[in-house]
């Protein structure tokens, strides 16, 4: 592979020795460069002011005697100042984009030994950001002093910038990754793979980018506790990605010129019963995360006004004449199908489209069923941090309970608000820090009968309303039973498309091409039913 070699000339370090026969006795960083044996460079760019011509053919022909084959190219870019970063940076940056170093054939280098402190600087941050993908390469007198070196070829050090190079460094960006993970699930060991690779993905997205996230998924799955483990993650060292606040809204409790006035603030007298000016919550992020929980239930003016604030940063509070800046990022969360509420007209089309780019689904409880178990211990170690009370279960209760988690006919509804109930019930009731299984079987019961949750277990005698009086004479108990599942799961989910992937989520792997959506309405229809009236 050819090499190519780009630097700065060194109008100081370069010029020792002079022009007479001591030069050779001297070390000069660019002719020591062209002389280490296990780095044949094949082209030099040398970089200059015009000025330092003199110099620079000089030692174009000292280059040429000690190493002929490398071939010197003079580069001339004119600085005014040498340490003035920006000028510095702006030339070198055009520079390396006219010259078009990006030939696969071809390894490049940067020599970092000469120029100034400045001019190092710009072309590492050059190499760093890939803007030229090259190794840095570093010379120096092998005594460790400039004049009458005993060896003036002195020493050649070679840095790849490329960090998954460096075994130490690899490992302990592993470490640090797989903390950042375990931050985000709160120290949970999940088992669950796909919900484990989800938070992959949002680990590398929360620490890489400002742009806004949609967290989607039932009630209860988690979504708000996860946009403040992403906060906490973009805060803490080394990502220190914001400075500012955390803001949680609830935009299910927002309506008209409420959701307004809430996000964007107003002025004193902006409307009937605006006695004192109020700070918008969008201001209150000002720096740090706003997360708009049921962004759905968002009025549409309102969504009009939040599509501009996102896109330019700047909104106009209620009653103002001039427009505020707040560089918030946003997260958003819902449980509702935004794109079935764009077609029906509830919910802006381009909004959608702005707050969709890193879009995640977070499973329900029902969907991850393995990583009950460690949540479960989770939830026991939050009540005793919050009330002083170490409680566990017995191993009989505990394989009751994880029995009864297990079982497919509970579809956890609520998800994990309704294992955390249960826990706090539990081991509130609990007796010298101990649930038995008497105690769980009690809390069993009470779930199951709880006036205040749906049946999340369809009987097939509960499908008089959908199907009519006297249905069970019209189908087989079999065909009853079957449909009274289809429709728990179809009441459970937040579309068609998603309830189809759940009840074929086998079938589908078999088939080259898939269309559950159709399967299921297909099926319904033999019923004759709609997904839209389950």
């Amino acid at each position: 592979m050819k090499t190519t070699v780009i630097s700065v000339l060194g109008t100081q370090k370069d010029a020792h020795g002079g022009a007479g026969p001591q030069r050779w006795d001297t070390w000069r960083p660019t002719i020591g460069l062209v002389q280490q044996e296990d780095l044949p460079i094949d082209e030099l760019h040398l970089i200059f002011n015009e000025e330092f011509r003199e110099l620079a053919e000089r030692i174009q022909a000292d280059i040429k005697l000690v190493s002929p084959k490398t071939t010197v190219i003079f580069d001339i870019i004119e600085l005014v100042n040498p340490w003035d970063f920006e000028e510095v940076f702006e030339k070198f940056y055009d520079y390396i984009q006219s010259r078009c170093f990006h030939d696969d054939k071809r390894q490049y280098y940067i020599h970092m030994s000469t120029g100034s402190h400045v001019e190092q600087i710009c072309l590492f941050l050059l190499a760093e950001s890939h803007c030229i993908r090259a190794k840095l390469v570093q010379t120096t007198p092998k005594e460790g002093h400039v004049r009458h070196s005993n060896d003036p070829k002195g020493i050649c050090t070679i840095i790849d910038l490329d960090l998954s190079r460096y075994d130490k460094l690899a490992k302990r960006f592993e470490r640090d990754r797989l903390n950042d993970l375990s931050f985000l699930k709160q120290g949970i060991e999940t088992r669950n793979a796909a919900f484990n690779k989800l938070i992959e993905t949002i680990e590398r997205v929360a620490v890489r980018s400002s742009d806004p996230i949609l967290l989607t998924g039932p009630t209860g799955a988690g979504k708000s506790q996860l946009a403040k483990q992403i906060y906490q993650l973009k805060k803490k060292p080394p990502n220190g990605k914001v400075k500012g606040k955390f803001v949680a809204v609830n935009c299910a409790t927002l309506g008209g010129d409420l959701a307004k006035s809430a996000l964007f603030g107003h002025k004193k007298g902006a409307f009937s019963g605006a006695g004192a000016e109020h700070v918008g919550f969008l201001k209150e992020a000002d720096g740090g995360i706003i997360f708009l929980d049921e962004i759905g239930e968002l009025p549409m003016e309102a969504q009009t006004m939040l599509l501009k604030a996102i896109e330019e940063k700047r909104f106009r509070p209620l009653g103002a004449v001039e427009d505020e800046e707040s560089n918030f990022q946003l997260i958003c969360g819902t449980n509702r199908d935004l794109a079935e509420d764009v077609e029906s007209g509830k919910f802006r089309r381009d909004l959608l489209a702005r707050i969709n780019l890193w879009s995640f689904r977070l499973p329900g409880l029902a969907d991850r069923r393995e990583d009950i178990e460690p949540n479960l211990d989770y939830e026991l170690q939050k009540y005793f941090q919050r009330t002083g009370k170490n409680v566990s279960f017995n191993r009989e209760a505990r394989a009751r309970f994880l029995a009864f988690a297990f079982d497919p006919a509970n579809n956890w509804e609520g998800n994990f608000r309704d294992l955390n109930a249960m826990v706090v019930r539990m081991a509130t009731l609990s007796e010298g820090g101990r649930i038995t299984a008497p105690l769980v079987g009690e809390e069993i019961e009470r779930f199951r009968n709880d006036p205040s949750r749906s049946r999340s277990a369809l009987g097939a005698s509960d499908l008089e309303p959908l199907l009519g009086a006297g249905y069970e004479n019209r189908f087989d108990a079999f065909d009853l039973a079957q449909l009274a599942y289809v429709v728990s799961v179809c009441r459970e989910s937040a579309s068609m498309s998603e309830a189809a992937k759940k009840l074929f989520a086998v079938s589908r792997k078999a088939k080259k091409s898939v269309n559950d959506s159709d399967r299921l309405s297909k099926y319904l229809a033999k019923f004759g039913l709609k997904f839209k009236q389950l």
